[in-house]
């Protein structure tokens, strides 16, 4: 009899399937290609394959996942798991078996194949002028005669030296303010935000101080530890959004919000938690690595290679002069400052607003302004005193993180013409220049970025980057992520493809056109010059074959359906029309610049981009790749203060147009589809593009 199958669903991979029934979950991991750590080979001892199940209903997935879905608790797991971990869902996946339809969120620690996140901080000019900023002062011991407060006398010297005036003090920093000023004989270094407030007392007389900019984005949060003295960056973090669980894109989680009472805060704490982890890991990143004694020659004997002790104790480590200047060994309570952007949906649920209204039209936030919180109200892991400073909305689906772009690139500031494109889950627009500026807000979906697609999946090891398709043979040649060699120099089984990610996404549209293996409607030809075209029997869906079964490490062959082909298509239409619509809103044919900012920033390819219609026709040399300037335009509020009012300037000036009002919206949007679209013409593919191919009616 042949067993019942269930949809499973891991996050944050975004893989997805049909599972038999009493199949454990790191088997069907193994199955649809998500990497779960299982060191001891399931013999349930290592406890390294932790995966949580995830309660409620999931709208975007249409499921019931359910922790009555998975097979009973065994007496094994108890070792591995507190009775908390146990009532929030968390199990062994060499254990738990599906026994109906599941949403498995995989823990980071849980992750073989960890993401590649491109979230690199460019090297971008500011001008330092931090709302924190430093000083260190002489204080006078009090005495009889002239005994004031300690925190009165500290003013008076800020406003001898540096002509602070009227400040205050944080609670939690005139707390130890005393001691402090003792353990430092009367010196000591102040920490001040705004010229307003003391948020931090140091003992003696201190240089370097340290502040977080984090970008949240609905896929990936990037986090850049700057000393903000040098304004240099020490080291950035990343992570997969722990909200990704809830669904891909932000409509999905307000959905969840709307559906499952608490679902706000339960996502709005999983994306603190994770904030925490990455603000950890950057301070942990300062500390030097750990050296460990090795055994003297008279305690080894002469026939065996010298060997490492295990690192048991501090006081086996090797004691060695440590640099402060290359590791300054900071700890969480070292971030006095910290600023954040992220779009408005991520910003709602991050401060536990009611996003339900972002997703009604007309679409407001529930405020536009900039916001400085106390981290600690925020339970945010960094300084006790410091504050929180998240960038202004533009609108409901225009937010934070475009503000970042923007202050970034400073369109405002030129003449050019310039038109900003963030491609991300959800598509941000800015056109204009010093005279004017419009933004739009487009959804390009979760597809461009490896979801909802056959086998899709992030950037990770055994993601398929980039690909070439022969126009003669229809071959196909790709490249992996973590194998430097292109298939055509590798033996099949060297490949251990599990999927494709974003940057192949992108190429494989293009290159499945540019070879004639679609129209440009996006139909499949019937002139295929290979056997990787096929009708699959289950589906009876058109597919073409990317990968054989033999070059995966999942024992399937990687394919695109036809239905994979219309996800990217709706994408990339989606952007397209924005470009489109907002050119004609400005009296425009053409733009002086075009910017590629987010992940896609890094590693599209301005030829595929051009080719598949990602945005109109242009001479590549005005497109630019700007990487992650939502990052840096958090970066640039954390080292500049003016930045900030610059941002809240930037957030009410620029007109905010929703696409789907206009009259042809959807006439635009169907042309777009097209690739690389229905009638506007590419002149600048010829010769790029067969001409059979890009004439054809």
């Amino acid at each position: 009899m042949e067993k019942k199958k269930y949809m499973v669903i891991f996050q944050p991979s975004a893989r997805r399937g049909l599972i038999e029934e009493d199949t454990n979950l790191i088997e069907a991991s193994r199955q649809l290609g998500v990497d779960i750590e299982a060191l001891c080979g399931e013999k349930k001892v290592c406890g390294k394959c932790k995966v949580r199940i995830e309660e409620g209903f999931f709208e975007k997935f249409g499921i019931q996942s359910s922790r009555s879905n998975v097979s009973e608790w065994q007496e094994e797991e108890d070792k591995f798991f507190t009775p908390v971990q146990k009532d929030e869902g968390y199990r062994l996946g060499c254990v738990a078996k599906v026994k109906g339809d599941l949403l498995v969120f995989v823990p980071e620690e849980a992750r073989a194949g960890k993401q590649v996140v491109s979230k690199a901080a460019r090297d971008i000019h500011i001008d330092w002028n931090p709302a924190v900023k430093q000083y260190s002062v002489e204080v006078v011991p009090p005495t009889f005669e002239e005994p004031s407060g300690d925190f009165e006398r500290i003013c008076r010297e800020l406003e001898r030296n540096f002509g602070l005036r009227d400040l205050t003090i944080d609670w939690h920093a005139l707390r130890k303010l005393p001691r402090r000023q003792r353990e430092g004989n009367w010196s000591v270094t102040v920490d001040v935000w705004m010229d307003k407030e003391i948020v931090r007392v140091l003992p003696a007389k201190t240089e370097d101080y340290y502040g977080i900019a984090i970008d949240v984005g609905t896929t990936t949060v990037a986090a850049y530890l700057c000393n903000m003295r040098t304004m240099e960056v020490l080291t950035t973090t990343s992570m997969m959004n722990p909200q990704c669980k809830y669904g891909e894109d932000v409509m999905a989680r307000i959905t969840y919000h709307m559906m499952n009472p608490g679902g706000l805060e339960t996502m709005s704490n999983d994306l603190v938690e994770g904030l925490n982890k990455l603000i950890s890991q950057g301070c942990e990143s300062t500390h030097p690595p750990k050296k460990r004694k090795k055994k003297k020659a008279e305690d080894v004997d002469a026939s065996t290679e010298p060997v490492e002790l295990p690192d048991t104790t501090k006081a086996e480590e090797e004691s060695e002069e440590v640099d402060p200047k290359k590791y300054p060994c900071l700890t969480t309570n070292d971030i006095v400052d910290l600023t954040l952007v992220g779009n408005t949906a991520m910003h709602h649920i991050l401060l536990k607003l009611d996003p339900e209204f972002v997703g009604l039209a007309p679409f407001p936030p529930v405020i536009h302004r900039s916001l400085d919180i106390k981290a600690r109200d925020l339970g945010v892991n960094i300084n006790d005193s410091a504050y929180v400073h998240i960038l202004p909305n533009e609108a409901g689906f225009v937010g934070a993180d475009n503000v970042g772009v923007l202050i970034a690139e400073e369109p405002y500031k030129h003449d050019q013409m310039q038109l900003l494109i963030d491609i991300g889950t959800n598509g941000e627009l800015v056109l204009g220049n010093n005279k004017k500026l419009i933004s739009c807000s487009c959804a390009t979906g979760p597809a461009l970025e490896g979801a909802q697609l056959s086998y899709g999946m992030r950037a990770a090891p055994g993601a398929i980057e980039r690909i070439l398709i022969d126009p003669e043979t229809h071959e196909v040649d790709y490249k992996v992520i973590g194998r430097d060699a292109w298939k055509k120099y590798s033996k099949p089984e060297e490949m251990k493809t599990k999927g494709i990610c974003g940057s192949g996404i992108l190429d494989v549209l293009a290159e499945l056109y540019s070879s004639g293996v679609i129209e440009k409607s996006g139909r499949f030809s019937k002139n295929q010059k290979s056997n990787r075209y096929r009708v699959n029997p289950d589906t009876r869906q058109p597919e073409f074959v990317i990968a054989w079964a033999n070059e995966t490490s999942i024992g399937k062959d990687v394919v695109i359906t036809q239905k994979d082909v219309r996800q990217i298509q709706l994408g990339k239409g989606a952007l397209y029309t924005g470009c489109k619509l907002m050119m004609r809103r400005m009296g425009l044919s053409q733009v002086d610049t075009i910017k590629i900012a987010g992940a896609f920033g890094t590693h599209v390819d301005k030829t595929k981009a051009l080719i598949m219609g990602l945005f109109p026709d242009c001479d590549l040399e005005m497109v630019h790749a700007v990487g992650n300037a939502a990052g840096d335009g958090a970066r640039a509020a954390l080292l500049n203060r003016e930045k900030r009012a610059e941002a809240n300037w930037v957030a009410r000036n620029v007109e905010y147009i929703e696409l789907t009002v206009e009259s042809d919206f959807q006439q635009q949007f169907m042309e777009a589809m097209q690739v690389p679209h229905m009638k506007d013409a590419f002149p600048h593919l010829e010769g790029v593009v067969p001409p059979e191919v890009l004439h054809q009616k």
